[in-house]
């Protein structure tokens, strides 16, 4: 395969971050991950259902897992064991380059449990657990932009702590994304800190999943023009948040926190790999680049960008072209608030579905650990 440098030019030229959405501990044991940052990858999100694979995909964690087993420890705090091994072990690789850049890249993002989700005091407890045990500079602990989440998030920030808001689908709760942002910054000023200039945050805009929903709804639309839009609510609700960010990160109120050091809060295209297999395998990332942004990559679709990818900047090319296809997607009857609650249900329940299902594989193979001791 051939290896260019589109990965490094996508941030040289356009000021875009490209992570890699994915973990495994092969990943670090065999260099890849290293690999990774010297073609120009930036940083690394994971998440249960990538733990899932990971550990159940592989025999590289059975050695860990079985000394841990026989200390008599309980199985869910044998799965942050293994699961924080490989956050230790990416954030050294990316530390350098967190260092390098004064802290505006290298991160590394891990998960609260996802069964928290509706829970808001229990996500900040487990939000602030995770960043002090792991305690490193360059670290997101990544929190779902629920409702009930968004006073976690405000707090996290107002303590100083990095935050990866995840699981969003819709405008308006990154409009209160954003909020929970600002106002945490804002709280930490009060507080009596004015250096902001350490406190990082990205906004995870879950891109393909959109477009598989409203494509679904749209073939059951009887308006011959509804299939004109196929492919394309995704991309129009990237181009609208960015120019709600665009909007917000700007002004009087900002100002005064941009002058304490404050970092914008960058919009992050997760979910970029095409679902559906006749759209092109770039789709998601060639369309949605622009400053200030971050797309993080699964395997697959960093390696086709990194091959046949554009580096264009795109994402604010056509706001005019985005706002008409919103209209045009409301005239045929699909709802977007509608699509966001659902994508919002589905995405939560997925992550704990993995969860869960890990913790009961994990139960199984101590039970056989106990047995064969």
């Amino acid at each position: 395969m051939t290896q260019t440098n589109i990965l490094r030019r996508l941030h040289l030229e356009q000021g875009q971050s490209p992570w890699i959405d994915n973990l495994r501990r092969d990943f670090l044991t065999s260099g890849q991950l290293q690999g990774l940052v010297d073609r120009g990858v930036r940083g690394l999100t994971s998440n249960p259902t990538i733990f899932q694979k990971a550990i159940q995909g592989s025999t590289e964690y059975d050695a860990q897992f079985e000394a841990l087993a026989r200390t008599g420890m309980a199985v869910e705090d044998i799965y942050w064991e293994l699961v924080l091994d490989d956050i230790a072990g990416a954030l050294s690789v990316f530390r350098p380059l967190y260092d390098s850049t004064r802290g505006c890249d290298g991160f590394v993002s891990v998960e609260v449990d996802p069964g928290l989700a509706a829970d808001g005091g229990g996500t900040l407890a487990a939000a602030r657990d995770l960043h002090q045990r792991i305690d490193a500079p360059n670290v997101m602990i990544k929190i779902p932009a629920t409702r009930e989440g968004l006073p976690a998030i405000r707090r996290m920030i107002a303590e100083g702590r990095n935050v990866n808001v995840t699981l969003i689908f819709s405008l308006e709760r990154y409009g209160e994304v954003i909020e929970a942002y600002i106002a945490g910054l804002e709280d930490r000023v009060k507080g009596g800190r004015d250096d902001l200039s350490g406190i990082n945050s990205v906004a995870s805009f879950f891109i393909s999943r959109v477009d598989s929903e409203v494509d679904d709804r749209l073939a059951r639309v009887k308006d011959p023009s509804a299939r004109e839009l196929y492919g394309r609510a995704a991309i129009a609700q990237g181009h609208l948040a960015y120019g709600l960010f665009l909007e917000r990160f700007s002004g009087a109120r900002w100002q005064s926190l941009s002058e304490k050091g404050a970092k914008v809060q960058r919009p992050l295209w997760a979910s970029t790999s095409t679902k559906n297999p006749t759209y092109p395998d770039t789709l998601y990332v060639d369309t949605l680049i622009g400053p200030d942004t971050v797309n993080t990559l699964p395997d697959a679709t960093l390696e086709a960008f990194d091959d046949h990818g554009t580096v264009a900047r795109t994402v604010d090319a056509s706001l005019a072209e985005a706002r008409t296809t919103w209209d045009r997607l409301a005239a045929v009857g699909i709802d977007m608030g509608e699509v966001a609650t659902k994508l919002e249900a589905d995405g939560v329940a997925s992550f704990q579905k993995s969860f869960v299902d890990l913790l009961a594989a994990l139960r199984v193979k101590l039970v056989g650990e106990s047995a064969a001791g």
